[in-house]
């Protein structure tokens, strides 16, 4: 009896105790839609906040409970697309494809340095020093930050600048999100038009810093037929929506800030 008792009364708790979770579970059941886990399992996983939402799992939720668009998934793009729509039996979204652009030229041709940095070799470090080492205090510091966190091997950095690959981008942002000048962006792959500086300095400045340096001449503005090209803050700086990539500024800028991007 002196074990006996106990026994029972500890069985008798456990016994309640499952009981009490049995009707707990079914009583704050929250079902779910297991499209939002099919959904979830399409996307490319890159987490990269892109489409706007915390991460896949949360965009994935947000398209059977809150009416999202199927569409912003940049690196899965129209395959993506192609999926979810199957998932919801609705119609493929159309998908833009993207790609992120530098929009600095300024190379090691066209520019130098002030100092040798000896500390962590990175963007983000370089530029709490004097706002970077280099002439240009606007443009590309060239260690590549942004290389380092593409999940595409899209980026790589060839005489001092990044440069994007447009094939293999997918248009995610980390690239821009880590970049501590703000030299990246993000555009429809279809426009190869770019302004290649971003500097916010005047033009006597800019072209003493760098000879690959837009001046703000507003040549460009001038010859756009479209009005897709405005000099905002001593650069020029391209409106995708109404480019229709026709070169008109590239040929009318006099320092060649304007390029034709790879495709």
């Amino acid at each position: 009896m002196t074990y006996l008792i106990p026994a029972l009364i500890l069985g008798v708790c456990g016994l309640l105790a499952g009981v009490l979770l049995t009707v707990a579970a079914k009583v704050f059941y929250v079902k779910v839609d297991e499209r939002v886990s099919q959904i979830s399992e399409s996307l490319p996983q890159a987490n990269c906040g892109a489409c706007g939402f915390a991460g896949c799992a949360d965009y994935a939720d947000a398209i059977v409970n809150g009416g999202a668009p199927t569409n912003l998934c940049r690196p899965g793009g129209a395959e993506a697309a192609k999926k979810i729509a199957g998932i919801l039996g609705t119609a493929a979204a159309e998908v833009v494809p993207m790609t992120a652009v530098v929009h600095c030229n300024g190379d090691c041709n066209a520019t130098g340095t002030q100092f040798t940095f000896d500390g962590v070799q990175s963007c983000k470090a370089v530029k709490r020093f004097y706002g970077g080492n280099g002439l240009c205090k606007y443009g590309c510091i060239g260690l590549g930050d942004c290389a380092a966190v593409c999940e595409h091997d899209a980026i790589k950095v060839t005489d001092g600048v990044a440069r994007v690959i447009p094939s293999l981008c997918g248009a995610c942002g980390q690239c821009a999100a880590v970049c501590p000048n703000q030299l990246i962006s993000i555009k429809p792959l279809a426009r190869h038009i770019d302004v290649l500086c971003s500097s916010a300095a005047n033009g006597k400045a800019t072209k003493s810093a760098c000879k690959n340096g837009c001046i703000g001449c507003k040549m460009c503005e001038k010859k756009c037929p479209n009005s897709a090209i405005k000099v905002e803050n001593f650069h020029a700086v391209i409106d995708y929506e109404k480019c229709t990539s026709c070169g008109e500024c590239m040929a009318a800028c006099p320092v060649k800030a304007i390029h034709t991007c790879e495709k």
